[in-house]
């Protein structure tokens, strides 16, 4: 199978780019290439080599997958940890995994975060749900209307579990949560679980608005680990989470529109880049995770339309070992992924491009209308489900004695210029 479910090559592709392409008529027109051409002053609708988040409807038959993790569980300013967003013509958004350093990835595209409220995790180690505290909270802060909802897998025991997992980052970040309460919109703060059986083979976990999510056992580390595949409008997503090779992959990730599958790094690049011996290298790399050789005999027996490699260090200098690796067993399509890599995945093509984004984001736009703090009544729903007093969800008095008065007269100044710009009255914490 080949990107084009119809006709699979670079011709076919820039057949399509150019009957997509828009026809300004514009006087003073350039012929881009036979059958296009551009305008001089209209350019917002010009074909573009690179992904600009916001510019760009999706087609109601299409998906966007972007990649806002692809490297290791060490972070590095290049390369955060696992984390996929995946986007439908339907409106729906979904992330799978969400790795330390994603969170920033995930703001840099300015997606309104009540949109991006659910998130499906394939195991629990860090470097795939290391940012969902920065999800949960940050998200809340800078706009998310409603909870955050979390797929994932149960384990061998109860507190090996997704649900044991949320329930302690719960009491993890009580005291942050205790300090926000009643001072800030809380309607986006709460932090909802749907933990699901690992051992489902190929087992529904989320179906609805016309998408469906499936789950089946992956070979990583402990019982427990995922991989998830989603289905929507005639096209698949395929995310192998971290796992060895397996059967149940093999037969579930079949007919893949895109296909995500780690491929690690390889061995002597273990030794030499992390100091790993031999043998601690061998076993990693090859019997905890996926060697790219091995990928390369996955996809060759799945032939998805995309094979999509990550969880490695993409630089000049370790990737040409990876590509070569996996070319020694697989020759169909294949991505090498890194952060901010972007697949546009329709029945006719994959059109595979990096983004430009802003890295000085502030909070995206709001879904829905926003709400002044809910004070007191807040606090009461929030000691009755944490167990937290009331009383500890205020100052004491050991330290408001200590609040210095020297700053009133500067800080109700602050009151006033709102008071005045927005033709209402503020009125001073005290007066």
């Amino acid at each position: 199978m080949t990107p084009s479910k119809t006709k699979g090559t670079l011709w076919h592709s820039l057949l399509i780019s150019a009957a997509l392409a828009v026809t300004l008529g514009e006087p003073d027109t350039a012929v881009a290439q036979e059958g296009m051409t551009v305008s001089p002053t209209m350019v917002r609708d010009r074909p573009r080599d690179v992904y600009y988040p916001n510019t760009e409807d999706l087609r109601e038959d299409e998906m966007r997958v972007i990649a806002c993790g692809t490297g290791m569980p060490t972070t590095r300013a290049s390369q955060a940890a696992a984390c996929f967003l995946v986007e439908l013509g339907n409106g729906d958004k979904f992330i799978f995994d969400a790795g330390a350093g994603s969170a920033e990835r995930i703001s840099s595209l300015q997606i309104p975060y009540d949109f991006i409220d659910k998130v499906f995790i394939s195991h629990l180690h860090a470097d795939h749900f290391g940012a969902l505290a920065e999800l949960w909270i940050g998200g809340g802060l800078m706009g998310r209307q409603k909870p955050l909802r979390v797929w994932g897998p149960s384990g061998p025991t109860e507190d090996l579990g997704t649900a044991a997992a949320m329930n302690a980052l719960k009491l993890v970040y009580r005291w942050d949560l205790a300090g926000r309460v009643g001072i800030v919109d809380f309607r986006g703060y709460g932090l909802e679980v749907n933990e699901f059986d690992y051992k489902g083979e190929n087992a529904v976990v989320y179906e609805d608005n016309g998408v469906t999510i499936r789950s089946w056992p992956a070979i990583h580390s402990l019982d427990g680990p995922v991989s998830f595949s989603l289905e929507w409008n005639d096209l698949k997503f395929v995310f192998g989470g971290d796992t060895f090779p397996n059967t149940w992959f093999n037969e579930y990730a079949k007919d893949a529109d895109l296909a995500i599958h780690e491929a690690f790094v390889a061995v002597p690049t273990m030794v030499s880049k992390m100091g790993f011996t031999p043998e601690q290298a061998l076993l990693v790399g090859t019997q905890v995770h996926t060697a790219p050789e091995a990928f390369g005999k996955i996809m060759s027996e799945i032939q998805p339309r995309m094979a999509v490699a990550y969880h490695f260090f993409k630089d000049f200098d370790t990737t040409p070992a990876i590509n070569d690796r996996i070319r020694t067993t697989y020759d169909g399509p294949l991505s090498l992924a890194e952060d901010f890599m972007v697949w546009n995945i329709t029945e006719e093509d994959i059109r595979v491009r990096m983004a430009v984004v802003d890295e000085d984001t502030w909070s995206p736009a709001l879904a829905g209308k926003a709400e002044p703090p809910g004070g007191d009544a807040d606090r009461e729903t929030f000691s009755e489900n944490s167990g937290v007093p009331v009383d500890a969800l205020n100052y004491s008095e050991f330290i408001i004695s200590k609040k210095w008065d020297g700053v009133d007269e500067v800080l109700r100044g602050v009151y006033n210029e709102a008071s005045e710009a927005l033709g209402r009255e503020f009125v001073y914490p005290g007066d």
